[in-house]
């Protein structure tokens, strides 16, 4: 009998399942379950990594300066007050790491995102999950759940699964809200497909205890690079640094997400054929029967009736060679998250649910 055993809270984490990308039998598969940019990454961004991979066998810079700066530039953000991670998964583990564990609690909603169970339970904390309000954060129900004990809240917005947000001024009462010794944490995977919406950035730069966090993989299209960063105040970045591995980020990966950030030609036109398509989308989804909220991310959480028709849906998808996120785990299973594709792509799942459909009613 072996007498190592792992710390509390480590064998209740159930493993992270990533997007399903295969379909048996099928060669031309359109994966839109994991909400991958269509259009990829900025040509400039994939120079910048094929201009970088000669010097693979340097170490990286430990302060990640230059993208640090680029950030600073584009958000007008104090570059002291950033930190990168390998996404924001991993900025999202500094501060739940730095600041909460045993005895502690960490709040997050109902349908928040699988990740913050996960990452409580990493640092030995207690997970409080509240309710949410027909898919929305309920502001009130997190102030209700916070306690003496409570040290992070974690938030994202947009959501994720449900592309629902709160607007700025319920942030706001949120913050304003929260203990002193609470940090809120705004997650904002998503933000740039929300028009006029930084992100939090506005809260954090006036507050003590606010952090938001942004990541690469979604509009930037490096999520096979794996970079964010996080926004905040200088003291809980001096914290958050003690812990972070200090040649975290590659020379690649450095050099990819400065070119990317950058890059704001290339992200409008990737902002603008999202919420066109996701406009569509949403439309035919609608008409076909399917519910869904005004999503204010890069996909579409489409409900049926119940399992039985969301399997059906899905089996049809499958058979079209269309892959979407089946979210049960998330609280819906009659829930199809779909990721908003291009023009044809989208076309693809209109016309494949449509055909659904008319051979049902048949």
């Amino acid at each position: 009998m072996t007498r190592i055993t792992a710390q509390p809270g480590i064998m209740d984490i159930a493993l992270y399942q990533g997007g399903q990308s295969y379909l048996a039998g099928v060669s031309d598969v359109l994966k839109l379950s994991s909400n991958e940019n269509p259009l990829g990454p900025p040509p400039s961004a994939m120079q910048a990594l094929s201009d970088a991979a000669g010097g693979m066998h340097l170490y990286p810079s430990t302060d990640h300066a230059s993208l640090r700066a680029a950030i600073g530039e584009v958000w007008n953000v104090d570059l002291d007050r950033v930190i990168c991670g390998v996404g924001s998964d991993e900025v999202l583990q500094f501060v739940t790491q730095a600041f909460a564990g045993p005895g502690d609690e960490i709040i997050y909603t109902e349908h928040g995102f699988s990740m913050y169970p996960i990452l409580t339970s990493m640092a030995g904390a207690t997970r409080v999950c509240v309710d949410e309000h027909e898919r929305v954060v309920d502001v009130d129900a997190i102030l209700t759940a916070v306690t003496e004990n409570t040290r992070v809240v974690l938030l994202a917005n947009p959501a994720n699964p449900t592309g629902t947000m709160l607007p700025v001024e319920e942030l706001e009462r949120l913050a304003d809200g929260l203990p002193d010794y609470v940090i809120l944490v705004i997650d904002g995977a998503y933000a740039e497909f929300s028009d006029g919406y930084d992100g939090g950035i506005s809260l954090a730069r006036d507050r003590s205890n606010v952090l938001v966090t942004r990541t690469f993989s979604k509009l930037y299209g490096l999520g096979g690079l794996r970079v964010g960063w996080g926004y905040g105040p200088r003291e809980m970045m001096d914290v958050m640094n003690r812990i972070r591995q200090p040649f975290n980020l590659s020379v690649v990966q450095l050099a990819a997400a400065e070119a990317a950030v950058r890059d704001r030609d290339w992200l409008d036109t990737c902002i603008a054929l999202n919420s066109e398509q996701r406009a569509r989308l949403t439309g035919a989804l609608r008409q076909l029967g399917l519910a869904c909220d005004e999503s204010h991310a890069n996909f579409v959480l489409a409900r049926a009736a119940d399992s039985t028709e969301a399997d059906a849906a899905e089996a049809a998808l499958n058979a079209a060679g269309i892959l979407v996120r089946r979210v049960a785990g998330y609280g819906f299973p009659e829930g199809l998250r779909i990721t908003v594709g291009n023009a044809e792509q989208t076309g693809r799942v209109i016309e494949a649910l449509t055909q659904w459909r008319e051979g049902a009613a048949a």
